[in-house]
């Protein structure tokens, strides 16, 4: 129980951590600060994801893999890979349908970059006990 406490934790921090480094006031601010990154290597476009390692770590560390554990990985490598294929079709390929170009441009409110936060280290917690 310790260790699941412990381990939710550190995944807070990771969540907190990434939130705090994407937010902007658009998608579209989000997705430039993060095609910045890219820009600058694809290695540090993914080290400014560490909910991910973290979670991988834990999988490591308690050899945990039940259905739960299965789908928070599967829901953060469907994020970081959905953000890449945005990246690509805004900033490189430039082909963007209008209705795109509309919800790029909505303001987000600050309470939906901790989404990440109040969803992962919860299903971690429940796949951990």
């Amino acid at each position: 129980m310790e260790n699941a406490l412990l381990l939710t934790f550190i995944l807070l921090l990771a969540e907190l951590f990434e939130a705090f480094m994407q937010r902007s006031e658009t998608l579209f601010g989000v997705l430039y600060k993060l095609y910045a990154y890219y820009q600058k290597s694809i290695f540090l476009f993914f080290l400014i994801q560490p909910g991910f390692y973290v979670i991988l770590f834990i999988v490591l560390l308690t050899g945990v893999l039940n259905i739960s554990m299965v789908f928070l990985l599967a829901l953060k490598i469907f994020d970081i890979f959905y953000k890449i294929e945005l990246i690509k079709k805004v900033f490189i390929e430039r082909e963007v349908s209008s209705e795109i170009v509309q919800m790029l441009e909505w303001k987000m409110p600050s309470w939906f970059f901790l989404m990440g936060v109040g969803m992962y280290p919860p299903l971690l917690f429940y796949a951990l006990v």
